[in-house]
């Protein structure tokens, strides 16, 4: 089996037999999420790897994670170990960019400095264990994982991903998220999806992979949780098992549309009209979407 891994994946040669030393497939949270959002807009953007157009909240997303990680490398614990609740928001703010998305680091700001002080009062670390980690893993799918999607054979894929931030309390690990937009309880489904991968990800990393990464593979992950501060909402919970389970059985159904090489795309006006590659879904035009508009 080849090291390599790609998007650009085919399992099979054109007289059908299976490529034993070809690339793997990769896979992230991202395009895992894609492929189920569309399957079409999966191939436009994976496979076929044509440009989208960046957004807003795209921008805003990398520019608010880009200063969160910048800001705990700029701590300095030792330094500000008698700050006041008050001087430690103040010096926070100061490690943060001053640009349009200064409300955000306000919020984020408040929850560090009252982080900080729990830290400090249970004797626990303040900094994370780990600061967008950066993991890859192999993963092996069997031809029935999933009975809904059987396939024609175990696959071997590669999974890729960059963890927010890891949290060690009680010698266990806490999995944090950041989402730069509004928070809904109706994304309480999809953001456990989501670290149940991440959770997927760590268990299944190699032990020197872990600790060329600062982790230490002897720790469990038992919590996970996320933080939205446009919305100033934090939550953290126990791993929930169902999500783990329902995100090992993601895979075998992107498996099986490079086996069958067919990337239907999932019609819907709300979705579609957001989509790049409106424009030329094939989909997209026989529904007249552009009447709409």
């Amino acid at each position: 089996m080849s090291d390599e891994f790609t998007y650009q994946w085919e399992p099979y040669d054109a007289q059908g037999n299976f490529i034993e030393d070809g690339p793997i497939l990769k896979v992230t949270k991202s395009s895992l999420n894609t492929f189920y959002w569309c399957n079409k807009q999966y191939q436009y953007s994976y496979i076929e790897r044509r440009p989208q157009d960046t957004s807003e909240a795209m921008l805003k997303g990398t520019i608010v994670h880009n200063s969160y990680e910048d800001f705990y490398k700029a701590v300095d614990v030792e330094a500000i170990q008698d700050y006041s609740k008050e001087e430690l928001q103040e010096h926070f703010i100061s490690l943060f960019p001053v640009d349009e998305y200064g409300y955000l680091y306000d919020t984020i700001c408040a929850l560090e400095a009252d982080r900080f002080a729990r830290s400090k009062k249970l004797g626990l670390p303040f900094l994370p264990a780990g600061n967008e980690v950066r993991l890859n893993a192999q993963y092996v799918i069997t031809e029935n994982s999933n009975h809904k999607y059987p396939l024609l054979r175990n696959y071997t894929v590669h999974l890729q991903g960059i963890i927010d931030r890891i949290f060690i309390e009680d010698g266990k690990y806490i999995l944090m998220e950041l989402k730069t937009g509004n928070w809904k309880d109706s994304k309480m489904s999809s953001m456990r999806g989501e670290m149940a991968y991440y959770k997927l990800l760590i268990e299944q990393a190699s032990d020197e992979e872990l600790i060329e990464n600062g982790l230490d593979p002897n720790i469990p992950v038992t919590h996970w949780g996320w933080f939205y501060p446009d919305s100033n909402f934090l939550y953290v919970e126990n791993c929930v098992k169902a999500s783990c389970t329902a995100v090992s059985k993601k895979f075998a159904k992107l498996i099986q549309s490079y086996e069958q090489n067919n990337f239907v795309a999932s019609y819907y006006y709300k979705k579609c009209v957001h989509c790049s590659y409106m424009a030329i879904c094939e989909t997209a035009i026989e529904n007249q979407l552009f009447d709409d508009w």
